[in-house]
């Protein structure tokens, strides 16, 4: 028995005993030819970035499917990030935030940008992070790439996280640090914060 746990633009999000079906559905705008190039194009691109990252990280690793618009994955059960952090005592919030920081650094040294980085995409099983959803993830080894990654994540803890969100983000940043070009994608994420508080 199938049943929709989500649902965005792109993709409709299917759980089926144990695993999720990630089903790129049509868009009826488009010309169906493109359509389907579009759609099998995009399906391929994040099925390879999931079975790289799940080398890397924890993330779902995708299971071979026939159909050319679905990846098929285990299904993770555990505690959405975005609902569930501020429900924890501090020190447990900072530990799964520097926990974030090495994980997104190992990410970044193998030239993997998630995109959409925030506590929405990320769940918490048995005090292990998953990392969900490369939609919107791509491979690039530009500091700017990855200041992105990271001012996306700040946004997400500022909006979701209030309360706490300025300490969290620090321990983000000590476990980022691991990585071999902290520095350097520190120092750009400031230019990327003074080109957004320009726009508003």
């Amino acid at each position: 028995m199938e049943k929709i746990i989500g649902k965005g633009a792109e993709a409709i999000i299917l759980k089926q005993k144990n695993f999720v079906i990630k089903n790129r559905i049509p868009k009826s705008y488009r010309i169906k030819e493109l359509d389907e190039k579009i759609r099998r194009t995009r399906t391929k691109k994040e099925t390879k970035l999931l079975i790289k990252a799940s080398e890397i990280i924890n993330a779902p690793k995708p299971l071979f499917t026939p159909e050319p618009n679905k990846i098929k994955m285990p299904f993770i059960s555990g505690k959405k990030l975005s609902e569930h952090l501020n429900k924890f005592p501090l020190k447990k919030q900072k530990q799964i935030c520097r926990q974030i920081g090495i994980s997104v650094a190992k990410l970044h040294d193998n030239k993997i940008i998630h995109g959409d980085l925030t506590t929405s995409n990320i769940i918490l099983k048995k005090d292990e992070i998953y990392f969900i959803d490369f939609g919107l993830g791509f491979i690039s080894d530009k500091y700017e790439d990855k200041a992105v990654d990271l001012h996306l994540l700040r946004q997400a803890l500022e909006a979701k996280h209030f309360k706490n969100w300025k300490e969290l983000l620090k321990e983000v940043f000590k476990g980022y640090s691991k990585s071999k070009n902290s520095k350097i994608v520190f120092e750009r994420l400031k230019a990327v914060e003074k080109r957004g508080r320009y726009k508003h």
